[in-house]
């Protein structure tokens, strides 16, 4: 079977390819979520493909389209566009428009369309949009004869059609004919589009139905930006991503030998690690001593800021002795820093696999997954695409570092608002306590399903000269608030 580039890298993953040629499809989304983007985005590939695309507009003028593509930066000057109108405008000047019936507009516009397609040859068209065409059918059995007809046309001079739709939450509307319309076409490609309280627009791409093709299934997050057009991020299959060994059979370390004593030698690649504990408490240093110690032993790494800024990540880390600018600059430390209301679950995710996919990264730090969730809307939902990411990761065998805060400074308020304990396969809780009219900080190893581990509480310090994990000497019952109370 033979398929055509959508111009959408993502959807093209989604469909298997791309789109069955010579075949006629359904692109149905409310305004906004855009439709006429991705249209011309699947034309502009065809010119790329040295074909001949042709968009035929009943819905904007040569010059709004054009205008959509200068919004973009893209020369479509080599796109044949027609742009009709299914209003009088169709009839001759000398005719008496007002008192023509809506069929007679009908005809004209199916023979216009029809006029177009043998001038020009189109191996590729854009149909914009069937609103105008429904109206004049005026009812079910007229439009679906017009889309049956239109259909028989193209498919007999081989022609792949995609057909824009706009759809509506309109509890009128005809859903008979809107079965029909979907029991037409060969797919249907379904656009959607949510304002939360806060934060950008987030959008998703769903294949509701493509014949004879296997597709991925679900929703699937989309962003459309200036120069790109849409974007498209598959939802994460882990399944998909075939178990791997890198060669790697050591244990990731820390370089504080206590520490990993503590957790039997060290971190399995191909796990995820939780680093826990209260603000404070250090859990962004402790993740960052394995980043260290891995870019120490020349591998890669991948670290994605969720509350840090980039500049003051760095800073920090030099103020311990963490030196990780240079590494930085050399090219095997990939690092970014995010707005979290400005990148959707399904962006986040393909950018990680997009670094692993390039680049042979060794370990992955999350700082923070708390950070991160806070600033989503539907932070349940992200959770579960960030159990599928991890599940990703762990099949390339690497090491995924998480960073999750609790609630409260000092004391015993130990809880976080969502439940992410099952994400890790080894959790280390960081504590403080005061005693006498000192902070102190202790680590322990809670979990560690990979092997054995000591249960030990440990002192963690963490001072100018660098850090250190030491016995711990516990303060006297009742005294200070300690963390074994």
């Amino acid at each position: 079977m033979q398929r055509l580039g959508t111009g959408i890298t993502g959807l093209d993953r989604i469909l298997g390819g791309g789109l069955p040629s010579g075949r006629l499809y359904l692109l149905r989304g409310e305004a906004g979520t855009g439709k006429t983007t991705a249209a011309l985005q699947f034309l502009m590939e065809g010119i790329r493909n040295d074909e001949k695309v042709l968009y035929v507009s009943l819905s904007q003028s040569e010059e709004e389209l054009r205008e959509i593509a200068a919004s973009h930066d893209w020369d479509i000057s080599s796109i044949n566009i027609q742009s009709l109108s299914t209003s009088e405008t169709l009839l001759d000047q000398d005719e008496q428009t007002i008192f023509q019936s809506a069929e007679l507009r009908l005809d004209r516009t199916r023979d216009k369309i029809q006029e177009a397609i043998a001038n020009h040859k189109p191996t590729r068209i854009v149909y914009d949009s069937l609103l105008e065409i429904r109206l004049l059918a005026a009812n079910t059995t007229r439009f679906r004869k017009e889309i049956l007809g239109f259909k028989k046309f193209l498919n007999d001079r081989g022609i792949t059609t995609l057909l824009i739709d706009t759809e509506h939450r309109d509890a009128d509307c005809d859903t008979q004919g809107e079965d029909q319309l979907e029991n037409i076409a060969h797919g249907i490609i379904r656009l959607e589009k949510m304002l939360p309280k806060y934060g950008i627009a987030h959008r998703r791409v769903e294949v509701k139905k493509l014949r004879g093709s296997p597709t991925r299934d679900g929703l699937h997050d989309i962003a459309i930006r200036k120069g790109s057009g849409v974007l498209v991020f598959p939802r994460i299959v882990p399944a998909l991503q075939p178990e791997q060994s890198d060669g790697h059979q050591d244990l990731i370390k820390s370089d504080i030998a206590k520490l990993d004593e503590m957790l039997g030698g060290g971190l399995e690649g191909g796990t995820t690690a939780m680093v826990i504990g209260q603000s404070g408490t250090g859990k962004s240093t402790l993740a960052s001593l394995y980043v260290k110690a891995a870019l120490d032993r020349g591998e890669q790494v991948a670290v994605y800021l969720f509350e840090e800024r980039l500049e003051t990540f760095f800073r920090r880390c030099e103020g311990l002795g963490i030196e990780l600018r240079g590494y930085y600059e050399q090219g095997r430390l990939h690092i970014r820093d995010f707005n979290p209301t400005d990148l959707s679950p399904g962006e986040f995710s393909n950018l990680v696999m997009d670094t692993l996919e390039e680049h042979k990264v060794r370990v992955v730090m999350i700082d923070s997954l708390t950070g991160y969730l806070a600033a989503l809307p539907e932070s349940s939902l992200a959770i579960t695409h960030m159990h599928s990411l991890l599940k990703y990761i762990a099949r390339k065998g690497v090491l995924s570092l998480l960073v999750v805060a609790q609630h409260g400074l000092l004391g015993n308020s130990y809880h976080t608002d969502l439940d992410v304990s099952f994400l890790g396969d080894s959790v280390l809780l960081l504590r403080m306590y005061e005693w006498p009219g000192i902070i102190r900080r202790t680590i322990t190893v809670v979990k560690k399903r990979h092997g054995p581990h000591d249960l030990e509480v440990r002192e963690f310090d963490i001072g100018t000269e660098g850090i250190s994990v030491t016995e711990f000497n516990p303060p006297p019952p009742g005294v200070g608030g300690g963390p074994l109370e």
